[in-house]
């Protein structure tokens, strides 16, 4: 039997959330290729069985393996670089030994680096005024080193997404806003220096370049068609000639809000928009709701901002307001690897929130003496 409390606990909002959306990626899929359709359901069914592990898993207490499961994500990203798989001009994946399989180390660490910073600031949380320097640069490390090494694969995308995902967090949970002002005049300073040493690769410069100029690339291009052409209900699938007759290139994995659009019109991205803005507020304000919970405070916003960040890249990027790189929408994007990182991060939370009772035990048991915990003990 499960625990009533489990039930009481779990957040079911979050659920009607998540749900829609994998049935609109599904819709969708299915219109555009049934044998990616056929792929996509298997990814599914992989995840729901990962869901159903996850979610009895303790995180609160789990440190030292959260600590464990950091230093192997480390690990995976540093072999990328000497017997990573290539695909698409990148290097970013691992082949698992005697499978058909690949893992890609950067989507296990957005993970991992999220347990790392809510079991560190769990135990050792900010004070009033936030955490002081020394504090500051402890948990920065832990996020800039994953950062300098995804960069280095080179993935500008997913190691931005890991720079801003993490100081964002500590943003929320609170730093000292003398450490951000100086951090803000550190980066104006380093701005040109950062130029002269040109980091980035020819092609991640070509994406900047086509940008800032008036050329936008072809798939841009395309998607702005299927858009523009979409009208204010959209099109029926054998009218929606841009995705149906393979104009628009990678129309059901990067560019597949344009085909939703395309689809549905400006209506329908107006609904999936607000969707998604609520969906982001739900679970920042879930982080609010709990003050003193840091480890839920932790999970909840750093979830927020990383599903702030894949939403607004993807869309400004399909409709030409950001630079194309590899962020898939999340949730409705063909694609085994984000959408089992996504609902392994909201099982994550769903698990937080249900198994608070035992955090909220622990704490108002702490504050009590030994004779009142021995009689609320004997009394439950």
């Amino acid at each position: 039997m499960i625990d009533r409390r489990i039930l009481a606990h779990f957040d079911y909002i979050l659920l009607l959330f998540v749900i829609p959306l994998v049935g609109i990626s599904l819709f969708l899929i299915h219109e555009l290729d049934p044998v990616l359709f056929a792929k996509q359901v298997k990814y599914i069914s992989l995840a729901c069985g990962l869901v159903i592990f996850l979610f009895f898993v303790p995180f609160r207490k789990l440190n030292t393996l959260i600590m464990a499961l950091y230093a192997i994500c480390l690990v995976l990203l540093v072999l990328v670089h000497f017997i990573g798989t290539q695909k698409l001009g990148a290097q970013r994946w691992v082949d698992i030994p005697f499978t058909n399989f690949s893992i890609q180390p950067s989507e296990i660490m957005k993970t991992s680096l999220m347990l790392l910073l809510a079991s560190y600031i769990a135990n050792n949380p900010p004070p009033k005024d936030g955490y002081g320097f020394k504090e500051f640069v402890v948990i920065s490390i832990g996020i800039l080193i994953p950062f300098l090494i995804i960069l280095k694969e080179p993935d500008l995308g997913t190691a931005m997404v890991v720079l801003l995902t993490g100081f964002g967090t500590l943003f929320l949970i609170g730093v000292n806003k003398k450490i951000w002002i100086s951090l803000a005049l550190i980066v104006v300073v380093l701005a040109p220096v950062m130029y002269v040493v040109d980091p980035l690769k020819d092609y991640q410069k070509k994406r900047i370049m086509d940008f800032v100029s008036d050329k936008s690339p072809y798939q841009v291009n395309q998607a702005l068609i299927a858009i523009g052409a979409s009208g204010l209900v959209g099109k029926s699938k054998e009218n929606a000639t841009q995705s149906q007759s393979r104009f628009l290139p990678y129309a059901n994995t990067d560019f597949i809000f344009a085909y939703f659009v395309e689809r549905f019109g400006f209506l329908g991205a107006l609904g999936l928009l607000a969707w998604f803005f609520f969906m982001i507020v739900h679970i920042l304000s879930l982080g609010f709701a709990y003050g003193k919970d840091y480890f839920l405070r932790v999970v909840a916003s750093y979830i927020a901002i990383l599903l702030f960040l894949y939403v607004g890249i993807n869309i400004c990027m399909v409709i030409g307001l950001a630079p194309v790189v590899g962020i898939p929408l999340p949730l409705v994007s063909y694609g085994g690897t984000s959408f089992v990182t996504f609902m392994t991060l909201f099982t994550i939370l769903e698990n937080i929130l249900a198994f608070r009772f035992v955090f909220e035990y622990n704490s108002n048991s702490n504050k009590r003496g030994p004779l009142a915990q021995l009689v609320r003990a004997l009394g439950s």
